[in-house]
């Protein structure tokens, strides 16, 4: 397949792209500048300029495609407080792309975080079956999910907050950042809450055996590791950099976590179990904790 990935130069695209194309198929990656352009090409893949906003380029891109698999996201809104405005970027650029396959039996793999549904309201252990009427981001997975009944062969993958290697550690990396910048490994109250984690390369896996296989309108959970408990990451993240581990009070959680307050308290244990049984996908990196040591210890 010739395969259009959003998001082409990022940490998720830098698994996908090189399991894609050691499956044999082709790609074309969207990036918005030249050194992400850049990073694309390093990867194989060949560039189309552009990014969430080029409606238009969107999809012309679809057009010329036989899948798509959605990565990009407004990440830089997010981490300034407009979360809502991201999403709502996330939704249209949805749109454009899922009128362009209607009716094509195309698959498109769309993405969703793990922490969205716990941040909406939704509460428990999250189970593929699991869903929410809406929110930020979740209008976004539950409009993938829809485009099923118009003829695309649709999936969604529920990433971690914590998808982790190649140096990187998704929420858990600005966790360390925030650490170095305050010389404390901080978490919330008594840090027992839970954030489910993977490594990238398994997360990568997923991403091919989505598209190649998922049938449609599929939810898909990229959990290796069910649940960490925030203190025991604030504790690792404390040993790799050689400053304590403390609790952050509520009230001081906005000035200590900055954007990731809105997150660092949610208790998000998550399922695979579905998943696995349907797409034959068995995690093998190591866990986040070992992760985040191995790197403490070279």
């Amino acid at each position: 397949m010739r395969v259009f990935v959003t998001g082409a130069s990022g940490h998720i695209a830098s698994a996908v792209i090189p399991e894609l194309r050691s499956a044999g198929h082709s790609v074309l990656g969207l990036a918005r500048s030249e050194r992400s352009a850049a990073a694309v090409r390093a990867l194989g893949a060949e560039v189309r300029r552009g990014d969430l906003d080029d409606l238009e380029g969107l999809s012309a891109a679809v057009r010329e495609a036989d899948g798509v698999i959605h990565l990009a996201f407004k990440n830089e809104e997010m981490r300034s407080g407009d979360l809502g405005g991201a999403a709502a970027a996330d939704l249209r650029a949805i749109e454009t792309m899922g009128a362009a396959l209607q009716g094509t039996g195309k698959p498109f793999v769309g993405t969703n975080g793990l922490l969205g549904l716990m941040l909406a309201g939704f509460r428990g252990r999250l189970a593929e079956q699991d869903v929410w009427p809406g929110g930020p981001r979740i209008d976004a997975e539950n409009r993938v999910i829809a485009l099923a009944e118009q003829g695309v062969r649709t999936s969604v993958v529920r990433l971690p907050p914590t998808v982790h290697g190649h140096g990187r550690h998704g929420f858990a990396s600005g966790l360390i950042a925030i650490a170095q910048a305050t010389g404390v490994a901080g978490y919330l109250g008594d840090g027992t809450n839970r954030w489910p984690a993977t490594g990238t390369r398994d997360v990568g896996r997923l991403y091919l055996r989505a598209l190649e296989s998922a049938p449609a309108g599929s939810r898909l959970h990229a959990v290796a590791e069910e649940g960490i408990a925030l203190r025991d990451i604030a504790a690792a993240i404390a040993r790799r950099l050689g400053v304590p581990a403390a609790p952050v009070a509520p009230e001081d959680a906005g000035r200590h976590f900055g954007f990731l307050a809105a997150f660092v308290g949610l208790d998000a244990p998550a399922s695979s179990r579905r998943t696995r049984a349907l797409l034959g996908w068995e995690p093998a990196h190591c866990g986040l904790i070992a992760d985040l040591l191995q790197e403490e210890e070279n």
